[in-house]
């Protein structure tokens, strides 16, 4: 479900990361508002906050009075995130002052309230700064970074702040609730590519985005996710193991290999039927082909059902199943056929052809299980992807 977020932006130089802050919130589908401080709009200015976060961008105490809104803001977000968080900022928030918009909307708030501290060495590590954070953490507030590396100048050392995808998963995890905490999940994604030759293969239009944005939403519901994937045009998430492959063969014998120490397997990888024969050592001319051209080819282990036999008891098994035809009727029917077929504890079915389904696209999901009763999510793949595993304690 969609998050009414506020990203507050104070004036530091790593305001121009914040960017990415938003962006990022906004491609998993929430709806942020940003506050920036009179300093932070002299790093980066006001058409860029708007354009980024497709929303309009409050700046002034006195803007909306009517509304209260200097009030309403903070009474309306389901979560609040300063980054940066400059030391003057600290100091501002420690004491309570309300002197702009970001302060009275941070004060009217009760959502969890996130910062993200930047700022140099000396200043992270005075005194003052240290009781500031101590005093904003007794009452509950939560801190990610800041990490040690590269700063403004010539200068390094403990005062970066920390990567945006990596404040946007911490702050997320503050409010997610911790359902797959001490369990181990297995996913598969991407799509597989059986070669033909050494330059060509046989392949399919998947990303990869599903398959990561279930690995991302495990990790912030608390699991250990490994990630076996084959060919990816998404980036995998931080904090979860990956493996590599690009076969079906390569796909078939990690997840098999991995399975045994997993509590939850979800096959979400997009992996070939078919694979060549005798695929060639050397590169196939086009000269040296006829007018029609038919490789021989044979089928691919089938990973699922295989998974199915081998399933030890208490492990939760999902696969998915993407289908063409129009009818939904008749795709659910194919859904049902495969959770016989392959002895999986559910089915995760989805609508895919050339223009839907496939990237970072809205999607539209419905989980089959055996209940003849089924349930259909939609929106970004990230938000399908968290209730998805959301409905998982039913199974």
């Amino acid at each position: 479900m969609p998050l009414r977020v506020i990203v507050g932006v104070s004036g530091g130089i790593a305001a121009y990361k914040a960017v990415s802050v938003v962006r990022e919130f906004v491609r998993r589908g929430h709806n942020v508002t940003v506050i920036p401080t009179g300093s932070a709009l002299r790093f980066v200015g006001l058409p860029t906050w708007e354009a980024i976060s497709r929303n309009s961008v409050p700046t002034d105490l006195f803007e909306g009075v009517a509304e209260v809104r200097h009030v309403a803001l903070g009474q309306q977000a389901d979560l609040v995130v300063v980054a940066p968080t400059t030391a003057n900022m600290l100091a501002s928030l420690a004491s309570g002052f309300a002197a702009d918009l970001l302060g009275t909307t941070v004060l009217a708030s009760t959502a969890p309230l996130v910062l993200a501290p930047a700022m140099h060495t000396e200043m992270w590590e005075n005194a003052a700064v240290q009781a500031n954070v101590e005093s904003l953490r007794r009452r509950g507030t939560f801190f990610i970074g800041p990490e040690s590396g590269a700063l403004t100048g010539d200068d390094s050392g403990v005062g970066r702040m920390s990567e945006p995808e990596t404040i946007v998963d911490f702050a997320l995890s503050c409010l997610t609730p911790q359902s797959l905490e001490g369990k181990r999940v297995l996913i598969s994604a991407g799509g597989t590519r059986e070669p033909l030759d050494p330059v060509r293969y046989l392949g399919n239009r998947s990303t990869g985005a599903m398959g990561v944005a279930l690995a991302g939403e495990a990790r912030l519901r608390g699991a250990q996710v490994t990630l076996v994937h084959a060919h990816l045009e998404v980036s995998p998430p931080s904090g979860v193991e990956l493996v590599s492959v690009s076969t079906a063969e390569e796909m078939h014998a990690a997840m098999v290999a991995l399975q045994p120490a997993h509590d939850l397997v979800i096959m979400a990888a997009a992996v070939a039927d078919w694979r060549a024969k005798n695929p060639s050592t050397q590169k196939l001319r086009k000269a040296d082909q006829p007018e029609h051209w038919s490789p021989e080819l044979e089928r691919t282990p089938d990973i699922v059902a295989d998974l199915g036999q081998r399933k030890p008891t208490g492990q939760v098994l999902i696969g998915f199943a993407a289908e063409t035809e129009d009818i939904a009727s008749e795709r659910e029917a194919a859904a049902r056929m495969k959770l016989d077929t392959k002895k999986t504890d559910a089915v995760v079915l989805n609508l895919v052809g050339e223009r839907v389904g496939f990237g970072e696209v809205e999607t539209a999901v419905t989980l089959i299980t055996a209940s003849p009763q089924s349930l259909t999510f939609e929106g970004t793949k990230s938000s399908v992807a968290g209730r998805l595993l959301d409905a998982l304690p039913e199974l």
